[in-house]
């Protein structure tokens, strides 16, 4: 077996014995990826609002706010209407089974088509102040419609005054019957957006990722610090075949990983990945980038406290600006510009990609990159090879 191999072998068998390994790169991860889908997702999504509506005018001014805008709303989820008595209505809202109710009192149509004050009432429940708020809005922008009716009836009748009182209301029916209520527009994102359970999963899988690969570069400095790394130098095995198996061991550790998480994460949590190979390129590209990481900084470290240190304020900070707890987009453009730099912008952004639809080529543009970083970082690793395996 070629001396890298072994190496590699000889660590991941003590990983495989190390619980606390276990625990950073699958338990850990997969445990917070649970709770912010859980925080962000179902269990932050409000539920669908109570409406009742109260229909004593019975006409089609009325069946239109009825039928229209409050039909609207139930066909989005966005309410679950049902039609009542007033009465009715107003004990469900005082015993909190109803968040709002809409009152359209008999002669509503007749007072809107009139110059007498026309009522909508809206009685909102005390425990459900959004809801009721909307209902408001709802009411208001409906009634904002009927105004501008009542505004063009006036100016009908002002310029022609001979209009008798019948022909009058004929004109308003019409006009009032001919008003849109609510324009209600469905703006569904279309947009290359991973949902909320694959977003975390993904997030935490890559956030955890730089932890995970650190085991295997690492112990070159824990090796020196126990003599056995002097051992090695003794042996007739080139250099860069030492690091080579350090770094072969972050790679398997690191893919183990992401794909561990990702199957677990997709049967339990119901994650979608996307095309397999598109992911599969990801999953290469960012265990590589993020070996090349972590490897430079163990490079950098004399110590090997002092490259867990380092390692984990280069993963936290990596981590805040390249989107593993929030969205880069919510932080500017300036964010978005500097998360441009990190390994997990690029793998979330990519599985983005993948989630929009088509094949693994979506994913090429975010694995080139992750790849690019890759090359760059373990060149510099390797540059620095000297001083990393030095007696």
């Amino acid at each position: 077996m070629h001396p890298s191999l072994q190496i590699a072998a000889k660590d991941l068998r003590q990983r495989a014995r190390d619980r606390s390994a276990f625990l950073l790169a699958i338990v850990v991860p997969f445990t917070l990826a649970a709770i912010f889908s859980l925080l962000f997702g179902p269990a932050a999504t409000p539920r669908a609002f109570e409406y009742a509506v109260v229909d004593q005018d019975r006409t089609g001014v009325s069946q239109a706010f009825t039928e229209e805008v409050l039909g609207a709303l139930h066909e989005q989820g966005v309410a679950e209407v049902s039609e009542l008595d007033e009465e009715q209505a107003r004990t469900g809202v005082r015993d909190g089974d109803l968040d709002a109710a809409f009152v359209l009192p008999r002669g509503f149509a007749a007072d809107v088509a009139s110059p007498r004050p026309a009522e909508l009432r809206v009685v909102g429940s005390a425990d459900a102040p959004t809801a009721t708020v909307v209902a408001r809005s709802v009411a208001r922008s409906y009634v904002g419609g009927l105004d501008a009716a009542r505004v063009a009836v006036a100016a009908v009748g002002a310029s022609r005054p001979g209009l008798t009182a019948a022909e009058i209301e004929r004109v308003a029916q019409e006009t009032v019957h001919g008003v849109p209520p609510v324009a209600l527009e469905d703006a569904s994102a279309t947009a290359r957006v991973l949902d909320v359970k694959t977003y975390f999963a993904a997030a935490m899988a890559v956030f955890f990722l730089l932890f995970t690969v650190q085991f295997g570069v690492s112990s070159l400095i824990d090796e020196r610090g126990e003599g056995t790394l002097a051992r090695l130098l003794a042996a007739p095995v080139p250099r860069w075949a030492i690091l080579v198996g350090k770094l072969l061991t972050s790679v398997v550790l690191g893919i183990v990983s992401l794909t561990v998480l990702m199957v677990a994460s997709a049967l339990m949590l119901g994650a979608d990945w996307g095309d397999p190979v598109g992911v599969g390129l990801l999953v290469v590209a960012g265990v590589l980038a993020g070996t090349g990481i972590t490897s430079v900084i163990a490079s950098l470290a004399r110590t090997s406290e002092q490259a867990g240190t380092w390692q984990a304020v280069v993963a936290v900070t990596l981590g805040l600006l390249g989107g593993s707890f929030f969205p880069v987009q919510q932080g500017g453009e300036m964010i978005a510009n500097l998360s441009l730099v990190t390994p997990h912008a690029w793998f979330l952004g990519g599985l983005g990609d993948l989630a929009g639809g088509g094949g693994a080529e979506q994913a090429l543009p975010s694995a080139a990159a992750l790849l690019g970083m890759a090359a760059v970082t373990m060149g510099i690793a390797l540059l620095r090879i000297r001083k990393v395996v030095a007696p």
